[in-house]
């Protein structure tokens, strides 16, 4: 299995949706709301000085889907490069 961590500026939300609908994504777990700083952009804390805000998905899935999501993914961070997305990619244990 491969566990998928993807951190995205809320501007995104429809289109990170759309990708798990056409993948046929079955589980995951979402955080509406999280806050932080990348090692490059500005913060997103949700503050008057750091207004925006990011959201957070985390799933696991086969290898093939997790290369599917990832080049999707990657697909989108390469259309609109300063919006924000991070993926980050592990192998786990199939769950029980």
């Amino acid at each position: 299995m491969k566990a998928i961590l993807v951190i995205f500026n809320k501007a995104l939300t429809e289109q990170i949706f759309y990708i798990l609908e056409k993948l046929s994504v079955k589980g995951y777990t979402y955080w509406e709301t999280v806050h932080g700083k990348g090692e490059v952009g500005e913060p997103r804390m949700g503050t008057h000085t750091w207004p925006e805000e990011n959201s957070a998905l985390f799933m696991a899935v086969t290898p093939d889907m997790g290369e599917q999501l990832v080049n999707a993914f990657r697909f989108l961070d390469e259309t609109k490069p300063h919006v924000g997305l991070k993926v980050f990619t592990w192998h786990v244990e199939k769950p029980f």
